[in-house]
């Protein structure tokens, strides 16, 4: 599948790992999974509810999720968000 970073997803993402330079080798591996297979189990890739209805959550961390949108008819995942569990739900 496609892989697509919307802008605001970027810069998220830039203060994200400014601050958790730790955690860039298990994103680059969740990125990689994604890309292969967005339903993984070790990803525990979910559908959302709510206002976030039209989007996915998969798993970086326990504590980290991404938010994304998943094409399945074009083969694409947008990447939306990354923070804390709290952060990326409000």
């Amino acid at each position: 599948m496609k892989l697509f970073k919307t802008y605001q997803y970027t810069k998220v993402e830039k203060k994200f790992f400014k601050k958790h330079n730790d955690l860039l080798q298990k994103y680059a591996t969740t990125l990689k999974k994604l890309q292969k297979d967005p339903f993984e189990s070790s990803l525990k890739t979910h559908k959302l509810k709510g206002k976030l209805s039209d989007f996915y959550a998969c798993s970086l961390t326990y504590e980290y999720r991404i938010i994304l949108l998943i094409k399945i008819v074009d083969e694409e995942l947008v990447l939306i968000n990354i923070g804390t569990h709290d952060d990326v739900y409000q």
